[in-house]
């Protein structure tokens, strides 16, 4: 497991066995089963997640009670309620596992010490950090310019498996269509 933490950092940063050693203190290995919520609404946000294996959804829930999927994180991604995080403020959304799911831990302490001590690391965070801002953007463009068909084929294009590993009623809630467009768009 470990090694999967290293592999996902040196394809930005290089790093020494000491100074991966270093690194891995900084972090907590933790499992969770399907169904579970690694953060629920209102909670305080301790961690940000490196995903090992499984699958997550990040979920909003607005005034009426409607859920917004936000995202969804599998293997070598990054995910928390990152405005909580940062902030340290209290979770405005949740995230749930769909799949049985091993992650790697970081908390906001942590990770402030991991930038401070390695200054490598900075570096490292920040292009996670870019790269997680690029994909945002692409994602909110993507919503207000491009109709259901075509959001259905960019999710497919950008990540097929995660097309295989999620039931069609949360891709189409991500979507932001009904579960019988997506059945239509998907035949």
């Amino acid at each position: 497991m470990q090694e999967k933490l290293r592999e996902h950092i040196e394809k930005i940063i290089p790093l020494s066995d000491d100074e991966f050693a270093l690194v891995l203190t900084h972090f907590t290995y933790k499992k969770f089963k399907k169904h579970q919520f690694l953060i629920q609404e209102g909670d305080a946000v301790k961690y940000s997640y490196f995903i090992v294996t499984g699958l997550l959804k990040l979920v909003y829930t607005d005034t009426t009670e409607k859920q917004h999927i936000v995202s969804f994180a599998m293997e070598d991604w990054w995910e928390s309620d990152f405005y909580a995080f940062y902030t340290q403020t209290k979770a405005t959304m949740s995230l749930e596992c769909l799949e049985d799911t091993e992650v790697f831990c970081l908390t906001f302490e942590d990770y402030q010490r991991l930038r401070n001590t390695l200054q490598k690391m900075e570096r490292f965070f920040l292009e996670k950090s870019n790269f997680g801002f690029l994909g945002a953007q692409r994602r909110i463009i993507s919503l207000i310019t491009s109709n259901a068909k075509e959001r259905y084929e960019q999710l497919l294009q950008q990540s097929p498996s995660l097309v295989q590993r999620v039931p069609k009623g949360l891709l189409a809630a991500y979507l932001g269509v009904s579960r019988e467009t997506l059945s239509r768009l998907s035949s």
